[in-house]
């Protein structure tokens, strides 16, 4: 299997329930008795049918929701709300159409006081990771949604977070643009290795991805099987064609078939 080295968990859960309260006083279980482990430098992705909980537990990993009963841990602590150790990427990249895209990156260090100076030069250097150098000036209608998607993982890694959540956010790209935005973060991610954990409804993505993927029930969700993705790195697109790729690709299919609607 392909991941770091250090088998400590940096998140990790143990029972983890969520319910919402119904409008007519029943609740509903969105997860159920949801167990899991992730290693410093992992990237896990997180596949299964709309409704499942996917969303939901990145938010709690998140800290911006709360769960109803079990145990969450962050870095070897119980988790308590959100931190600079996480950074999150939502499916929108959500930029402020009248600030410029270096003003968006910068944004989240305007929010919590820290010194522009010090980020200023590092937020440069990111845009220029991710092929925006020269982009910083324009505003967020000047760039494709591909470009816009890259600016907000470059929001996310401004502080140098340890972890980097991600919420489907490349579901609403075109599939080539989607395709050439994997790649991309595959190579973002190889040259800091952060902890990564990628909810998508795509299986072939969650394959191409991850080094090892939580595949989900229907709600309530559970984690069916985790897989692990013993495929070399680094990947390019050709590795979609390969016969393990395929092997992946359709065992995880079958596990979602089993468990019910596949959407």
């Amino acid at each position: 299997m392909q991941g770091a080295p250090d088998a400590t968990p940096i998140i990790q859960a143990r029972r983890l329930f969520k319910r919402y309260a119904g409008r007519t006083g029943a609740s509903v279980t969105a997860l159920e008795n949801v167990d899991f482990d992730i290693r410093d430098g992992e990237f896990i992705c997180v596949v299964g049918p709309s409704g499942c909980g996917k969303s939901t537990l990145l938010k709690i990993v998140a800290g911006l929701l709360s769960f109803s009963s079990g145990e969450v841990s962050r870095s070897g602590k119980p988790l308590s709300g959100p931190g600079a150790d996480v950074g999150v990427v939502f499916q929108s990249p959500v930029l402020l159409p009248w600030r410029t895209i270096l003003d968006n990156v910068l944004l989240p260090i305007e929010f919590r006081n820290l010194k522009m100076s010090e980020y200023r030069q590092r937020a440069l250097e990111l845009l220029d990771l991710v092929g925006l150098r020269g982009f910083e000036e324009r505003f967020p209608h000047e760039l494709s949604g591909g470009m816009q998607q890259r600016a907000g993982i470059v929001r996310a890694l401004v502080q140098d977070p340890r972890i980097l959540l991600m919420d489907e956010p490349f579901g609403a790209l075109d599939a080539m643009t989607r395709e050439q935005m994997n790649v991309e973060l595959l190579r973002i991610w190889s040259s800091n290795r952060k902890t990564v954990l990628f909810v998508t409804h795509s299986i072939a993505e969650s394959v191409f991805l991850a080094d090892r993927v939580f595949v989900m029930t229907p709600r309530p969700g559970r984690i069916a099987e985790i897989i692990d993705i013993d495929l070399p790195r680094p990947r390019d697109l050709s590795i979609i064609n390969t016969e393990r790729f395929g092997t992946y690709a359709t065992r995880i299919r079958s596990l979602l078939q089993s468990k019910g609607d596949l959407s």
